[in-house]
């Protein structure tokens, strides 16, 4: 079982690289956010490497750091969820972005990965909103690896007092406001739940939705 690679980039291609091992390329199919990590063709590279056996082919999938990995890991546990899509939803969300859209329940979010339809979409967002709910944003970490062994069963790193704020009334509430007035789920879910952060024992609706819209405002003003 491969588990990681280091050598010379040798090709890249639009969903996958070759790797040159001592002689040997290794053909590694990765999402966009890894391919564009890996600079010019003779760069040294490293990616940790998950690795699928099927009867009539063993395919390997790379990425550039273990939260990526993880999460491909998770993600192909729900069903109609395969390596391919998994790969797409990495592409375009980040770890941090993916616990957001999850815990914000936004399906508008998923659905910008090729292959993700509402249904779908729907489906990884309630199959997933009880593993990922209470884990903390910028922490780099990915859920606990799941596979073929291990259950489903995200590990308690990652988890924090952000669980409180995750499952406060008021957050909802504020979430709630901020689409009303036109914001997007996801982004009116992260700036409500850093409103809360922030604002701990003070945090009530008229507060966090205050301090939520300054900062979607200083947002806007710098795009």
């Amino acid at each position: 079982m491969i588990a990681k690679l280091s050598g010379r980039l040798d090709n890249l291609g639009a969903d996958h690289a070759v790797i040159d091992v001592a002689g040997v390329g290794y053909l590694v199919f990765c999402s966009a956010r890894t391919l564009n990590r890996f600079g010019e063709a003779g760069a040294v590279v490293t990616v940790l490497v998950d690795t699928h056996v099927r009867e009539d082919a063993i395919t390997l999938y790379g990425f550039a750091d273990g939260a990526e990995r993880s999460w491909f890991r998770l993600l192909i546990t729900v069903q109609g969820v395969g390596a391919r899509v998994a790969l797409a939803l990495l592409s375009v969300l980040t770890p941090d972005d993916l616990i957001r859209a999850i815990a914000a329940q936004d399906r508008v979010a998923l659905t910008r990965a090729d292959g993700v339809g509402p249904k779908l979409a729907t489906r990884i967002l309630s199959e997933l909103k009880d593993k990922v709910g209470g884990m903390t944003l910028g922490s780099g970490a990915g859920p606990a690896a799941v596979g073929s062994g291990s259950g489903s069963e995200v590990g308690a790193s990652g988890f924090a007092s952000a669980a409180v704020v995750l499952e406060a009334a008021v957050v909802g509430d504020a979430v709630s406001a901020l689409v009303n007035l036109g914001y997007g789920r996801g982004e009116a879910f992260a700036a409500a739940l850093a409103a809360a952060n922030a604002l701990g024992g003070a945090a009530t609706l008229s507060t966090v939705i205050r301090q939520a819209l300054q900062t979607l405002g200083r947002r806007e003003a710098e795009r």
